[in-house]
């Protein structure tokens, strides 16, 4: 007699590498694993986010929403799910949060290494007259007047050449994180270059920020029908 396979759980990182979608364990919606945060039971017998997906184990996926996550929590779907015995952490949405957050500082950090961004206003005003950037970045606790004026210039590039208005635009880190990222002090602002580094950094944004603010059911389909580039923004610069 052939086995069922087990909707919920994969088989481990080595026979997942091919798998473009999973089950959201809470929505029980087949979704894109770009849209999803893998959870493996770790050798304490402790529920963790693997956000690699290379973790050793079975894994379960749910809905890459803060708000999905604290359900799992709640319905204690993880116990369910594994069909074990496992300690789920009360806090297990905030600290996956928080691991996100780390994730987005060490990409940040390697764009730097690779010369791929620049900081401070000016900097980041000429590299946007240029049309150097690739992404703008501003702290979440920026002044508005100076995120005013970068943003107006990105809204001018898009009316002279055309372009969509959807230019990403970071708000996800704070000036703190900025600076332990680009081991500066008091950023505000940076400029992405194009390169290989910017796009990892901007595809672990966008997973933060849809973590963050996406619902579980109007984020579904919206990451696979848009580009990291398109979606990795907490504000836009189109006028009120």
């Amino acid at each position: 007699m052939l086995a069922i396979a087990d909707p919920e759980l994969d088989d481990g990182p080595r026979t997942n590498k091919s798998a473009t979608e999973r089950m959201c364990a809470v929505s029980r919606k087949v979704r894109p694993i770009d849209e999803l945060i893998r959870f493996v039971v770790a050798p304490q017998g402790e529920v963790i986010p693997d956000l690699k997906r290379k973790l050793p184990g079975r894994g379960l996926w749910v809905s890459a929403s803060r708000q999905a996550v604290a359900e799992a929590v709640r319905r204690n779907q993880f116990g369910k799910g594994f069909k074990r015995e496992v300690r789920v952490s009360p806090t297990l949405a905030a600290d996956t949060e928080a691991l996100l957050v780390r994730s987005v500082i060490e990409a940040l950090a390697m764009v730097a290494k690779a010369g791929e961004v620049v900081s401070g206003f000016s900097k980041v005003e000429d590299a946007l007259k240029l049309r150097q950037a690739e992404a703008l970045i501003h702290a979440s606790d920026g002044a508005a007047d100076g995120i005013r004026k970068l943003d107006a210039i990105v809204r001018q590039n898009a009316g002279i050449n055309d372009e969509s208005p959807d230019f990403p635009v970071v708000t996800a880190l704070t000036s703190e994180q900025l600076d332990l990222a680009l081991g500066r002090s008091n950023v505000i602002h940076a400029a992405l270059l194009a390169g290989p580094a910017s796009k990892t950094f901007l595809s672990r944004s966008h997973t933060l920020v849809q973590y963050r603010m996406a619902d579980d059911d109007k984020t579904a389909g919206h990451a696979a029908k848009n580009s990291p580039k398109q979606t990795v923004r907490t504000r836009t610069t189109q006028q009120d």
